[in-house]
């Protein structure tokens, strides 16, 4: 039996999770134009996204009848993509992409998922014999990669897909050649081989099939009936359902086990960009990032409130767990809470809260310390200078140098003389108070460097961004001055950590401090012209840099460059 029975694919369920802003576009018409964008993607699949499933199915039995049956599965899909929302008013700001041009926070205020109702061979129902799970987990990843480039598209900004995890695969079965099993205990083992590969869609099939492999996979049947079999993994499930049970029993299934499942789902996604929000705010409070103290500490109290708004989504499942009388119900949440580690990752959370609140009390109060040492000679002179006692003290002993009674007045010429000393001395204070007031702000800006680097044929060294603001767009190599670093030296660094090139500086270009050149705020750069000490062949993207490359110049009068790094190309005479 464990050789001849296969289990027929009827349909699936796909799921993401997502953020939008509602101010922006309604979730329904986007799931519309998703839904439509992905069919006619599918319909025409160009190489780039079916080699890398080729490429799997060659390690499989009968390679070229399944790359065969792929590309017709893909020319067959039937989707139906619906919006769900989970989350209302749930203000979320990506810290990955957090600019945009007109310097503003990428702002997203519903968590919510979108559901797929997928089906391949809708009217060629024959066909389903054909499908097997090695198959049925292409077609996820292929379309996984073509909703990365669908987010990358401008008019997409204010949708944030959860693309960095496997969409969540619920496939359906409700048939089994040659006979139909009833799944007691020594059924599931007898058919241990063939459940295996369907309940766990993205671990891929080995022939070496083995019983310790299977007891790891074929676990927790949530399922209390000898015609029904569900097994819930982490990024997929699989339902089979006797055809008499499906057709009255599948909605109960779709509510108490499929959105359960996707709800949980958007929970974990919603705990991890916090924790991934956490990881970059903790980064930029250590690597001299420009900043305010007081922008990281607003952040993270807003990813405080997140966590709060989750936990408070968390107790109301808990308080279902309590209540709740259907036992099986109860069963399937607790599964769930478990499989996706929720406890386990709020618990990492609040721990990165503690670390960070930690580390910006540490920067007050280095920040006050300096603070205090620059104020403390004004403080004390302010005080002396309006302090009663010196006035009285100061006038005494003029009066007692030049032998004045009280009744004598001085001459003006002595009047003349004290202004002049009392205003010298008030305005000194004044100014070395305004200096300290100055020197403080100015500590608040970033500085950064920038380099203009030319190989021997007079080609520019660019980098690509790996991070925002301006992720994916070339640059000049460069970044943050560190405390006490010199200009120099921080360049010579910047371009190291992001090219592995070792320069020379020729000359300083220019300092570039216009408003609104960084869209992350005050931002004043240094640039120099430098030049290669070695072999450019050492050159490779490093650091905060996808990739470094050496780009014509004419090809960089048509690019659009980050920041105003064209203009200082422009003024370093090159464009």
């Amino acid at each position: 039996m464990e050789e001849n029975l296969q289990f027929i694919y009827k349909k699936e369920y796909w799921y993401i999770s997502a953020f939008i802003n509602t101010n922006e576009f309604i979730g329904e018409n986007k799931a519309e134009e998703i839904e439509a964008f992905l069919l006619e993607k599918l319909s025409n699949l160009s190489t780039k996204y079916l080699e890398k499933a080729f490429k799997f199915l060659e390690k499989q039995p009968h390679a070229e009848e399944k790359k065969g049956t792929l590309e017709e599965m893909t020319k067959s899909i039937s989707i139906e993509c619906d919006w769900e929302p989970f989350f209302q008013n749930f203000p979320y700001i990506d810290e990955d992409n957090p600019y945009t041009e007109d310097n503003k926070d990428l702002i997203y205020n519903t968590l919510g998922y979108f559901r797929f109702e997928v089906e391949y061979f809708k009217n060629e129902s024959f066909k389903k014999e054909k499908i097997t799970p090695d198959l049925i987990q292409q077609v996820p990843f292929i379309v996984l990669d073509i909703l990365k480039e669908f987010s990358k598209e401008r008019q997409n900004q204010y949708l944030l897909l959860d693309t960095e995890s496997p969409i969540y695969l619920f496939v359906i079965s409700t048939k089994t050649t040659p006979i139909e099993v009833q799944w007691d205990k020594e059924n599931v083992y007898k058919n241990r081989k063939v459940l295996g590969y369907w309940t766990q869609i993205y671990a891929g099939q080995w022939r070496d099939y083995s019983d310790d492999l299977f007891e790891r996979r074929v676990k927790k049947n949530l399922s209390n009936r000898l015609s029904e079999l569900h097994y819930i993994k982490r990024n997929s499930g699989f339902i089979y359902m006797a055809e008499r049970t499906y057709e009255s029993e599948f909605p109960y299934m779709i509510e108490h086990i499929l959105e359960p499942t996707t709800k949980i789902r958007a929970v974990l996604f919603s705990l991890m960009t916090i924790n991934h929000s956490l990881d970059v705010l903790f980064m930029k409070r250590y690597s001299d990032v420009f900043m305010s103290l007081e922008r990281i500490e607003e952040k993270t109290k807003n990813l405080r409130f997140l966590r709060g708004m989750i936990q408070t989504k968390m107790s109301l499942i808990y308080n279902e767990l309590d209540r709740n009388p259907r036992q099986h119900y109860k069963r399937i949440l607790t599964h769930l809470i478990s499989k996706f580690r929720i406890e386990e990752v709020i618990r990492r959370i609040n721990e990165k809260f503690t670390m960070l609140y930690d580390s910006l009390q540490e920067l007050y109060l280095k920040r006050s310390e300096e603070t205090q040492k620059r104020t403390k000679k004004a403080i004390y002179y302010l005080n002396v200078l309006f302090g009663a006692g010196f006035i009285v003290e100061f006038v005494n002993t003029i009066r007692i140098a030049f032998s004045l009674q009280e009744t004598v007045q001085p001459s003006p010429l002595i009047h003349a003389i004290l202004s002049i000393i009392l205003g010298s001395f008030f305005l000194i204070t004044i100014g070395y108070a305004i200096y300290v007031k100055i020197v403080s702000k100015a500590s608040e800006l970033g500085h950064t460097v920038d380099a203009v680097i030319q190989d021997d044929n007079q080609n520019i060294i660019l980098i690509k961004r790996k991070y925002a603001p301006y992720k994916g767009k070339y640059a000049l190599p460069g970044g943050f001055i560190k405390y006490n670093e010199d200009p120099e030296q921080a360049l010579i660094r910047e371009v190291r950590e992001e090219t592995n090139l070792a320069v020379e500086i020729l000359k300083k270009i220019g300092t570039y401090d216009q408003k609104g050149r960084d869209p992350r705020g005050r931002v004043v750069s240094t640039a120099f012209k430098c030049r290669i000490v070695k072999d450019l062949s050492r050159m490779k993207g490093g650091d905060d840099a996808l990739v470094a490359e050496a780009i014509q110049i004419d090809r960089i009068k048509l690019m659009d460059l980050a920041f105003d790094h064209k203009q200082i190309l422009k003024d370093a005479g090159i464009l």
